[in-house]
């Protein structure tokens, strides 16, 4: 166990190098929150809007920012005035980048607890601390060392270390058998951050068939084994945590308010970049029949067509294919992950079955989603990492997205100082993840070889070289850059979101494929 935490310290040191990297609107974002949550009243918290970034994360998430804001005085008062907008001084980006490598300890403590969950169901596994062999402390460093975490978090600027750290303490817990704070994790992690909704039915489905029922010798369901009083504790602990929570706002009568700041469906489907999902390649789609559509004399085109490569959040229209609405990516994601849910009501038992039904959950949310953050790409690749050691089919899935959905957020990146920064972090966490992994299975005796893919998924990882080389020097050599300045987004996007469907649906294939294996294996 001393290993992860010295991979741990290690990366804590690596982080206080990335201080004064680039900062994105997120760093203005938290800071005008502490201002807000130190300045005003509670009754005043959303409804703020002094500046373009008003408070929209869950009452937990807030509660955070007004006890991180009591060390804020220390540093720079300044900070904490509600009027000073954009504020950025050297003493605040010192302070914030200081919180989030400080709150990572979440992170670091939930896989502290997971190896050690391991060092007590597999003690041969675990007593040999090889970070290329030992299939535990492999995974274990993918988790810490997760490229999307450390560009995302302390350069681009985010609380996300901490908050997959409470995820993967969520789900530690199922693995150790301790449902009741299982839940607890989860619910108190829905009021941190309310986009792990997308991962709910998962945790219900789960929770509801392995706790509140029992199954049979053969697996199958014992409708007299439910329990009242199960179901009694599991409503007893998510509403106690969502009472503390939303109490408050139900006091004051702002609960719709509340609503409104939390889902801002006038948005639009898709980010200003768009995440690589099904939207991307429906907008592509798009564009593509209104060029030859307007060419053939088919289509006549308006103003608000252009918006949806602007790289602006905002609604737009399609010009050729149906507009989308909040309720068709709601019944789209929904069907997405029934089937899912259907193998983990009626299919294997184990704690692993629990994990894959979130990465599908994941999946669907993340790819019929509305207006997904590209960042949302870690609900798949983080909890796949607890799969690595599985199959090496769960393995060459993790492979496949860990590199391609890393690669997406390189556009989060745009300046010339943090290019050779993510390179460089971005080669290192990959060759790392294709030579452990590689490593673990030839010693499981398979015939594998590195990169464990086929030779078409090889060959497409292989394509996000020259992707880059255009992207990074190719686009401006070619004069395109004020003609086209978003279409080097939209190539990442396009290109990744052909990635991020195969891998969804290869996943999807093994997971219903191998059920018989899965039973045995859980």
């Amino acid at each position: 166990m001393m290993a992860v935490i010295a991979v741990g310290i290690a990366l804590s040191c690596f982080k206080l190098l990335l201080i004064n990297s680039y900062k994105s609107t997120d760093f203005d974002v938290h800071r005008n929150w502490l201002a807000i949550t130190h300045s005003l009243p509670v009754r005043k918290w959303y409804y703020e809007e002094t500046s373009q970034w008003t408070l929209d994360y869950p009452p937990f998430f807030a509660w955070f920012e007004c006890a991180l804001s009591q060390l804020a005085a220390f540093f720079d008062p300044a900070m904490l005035k509600v009027e000073n907008v954009d504020y950025r001084s050297s003493a605040t980006i010192l302070f914030q980048q200081l919180t989030v490598i400080v709150s990572d300890v979440m992170l670091i403590y939930a896989v502290y607890e997971l190896y050690a969950f391991y060092q007590k169901t597999q003690p041969k596994v675990t007593e040999h601390e090889d970070f290329f062999r030992n299939p535990v402390l492999v995974q274990c460093t993918l988790l810490l060392t997760n490229f999307g975490l450390l560009i995302i978090d302390h350069i681009h600027f985010q609380y996300n270390g901490f908050l997959y750290g409470t995820l993967l303490l969520s789900i530690v817990r199922i693995y150790q058998g301790r449902h009741m704070s299982a839940a607890f994790w989860f619910a108190a992690l829905l009021n941190f951050k309310h986009l792990y909704l997308y991962v709910a039915p998962a945790y219900f489905v789960y929770l509801l068939r392995c706790y509140v029922f029992q199954s049979k010798d053969d697996g199958s369901l014992n409708w007299r084994s439910f329990s009242i009083l199960r179901l009694i504790g599991l409503g007893s602990i998510v509403l106690f945590v969502f009472g503390i929570s939303l109490g408050p706002f139900v006091i004051l009568n702002q609960l719709e308010q509340l609503k409104t700041r939390l889902f801002p469906f006038k948005r639009g489907l898709c980010h200003a970049y768009w995440a690589p999902n099904f939207w991307a390649l429906y907008n592509v789609a798009d564009k593509a029949a209104t060029v030859v559509g307007t060419k053939l004399g088919l289509v006549s085109i308006g103003n608000h067509t252009a918006s949806m490569t602007g790289g602006l959040v905002q609604e737009f229209k399609h010009a050729v294919l149906p507009s989308v609405t909040p309720l068709v990516t709601l019944v789209l994601t929904a069907f997405s992950i029934l089937p899912c849910l259907y193998l983990l009501w009626s299919g294997p038992k184990g704690p692993q079955s629990f994990v894959r039904a979130l990465v599908l959950c994941g999946f669907g949310s993340f790819m019929f989603g509305w207006h997904v953050h590209e960042k949302a790409i870690l609900m798949m690749i983080i909890p796949l990492c607890l799969l690595v050691q599985e199959r090496k089919r769960d393995a060459s899935v993790l492979l496949l997205m860990s590199t391609i959905g890393h690669y997406s957020l390189f556009p989060l990146l745009f300046t010339q100082f943090e290019t050779p920064i993510k390179v460089c972090l971005m080669l290192l966490t990959t060759v790392y993840a294709f030579s452990s992994i590689a490593n673990v299975y030839k010693d499981k005796g398979t015939s594998s070889s590195l990169p464990l893919l086929s030779t078409v998924e090889s060959v497409y990882l292989l394509g996000i070289l020259p992707l880059e080389l255009y992207n990074s020097v190719g686009h401006t050599l070619l004069g395109l850059t004020d003609k086209l300045p978003f279409l080097p987004l939209m190539m990442t996007s396009v290109y990744c979101a052909i990635g991020v469907t195969y891998a969804w649906l290869k996943f999807y294939w093994i997971s219903y494929k191998d059920v018989p294996k899965l039973e045995k294996h859980d």
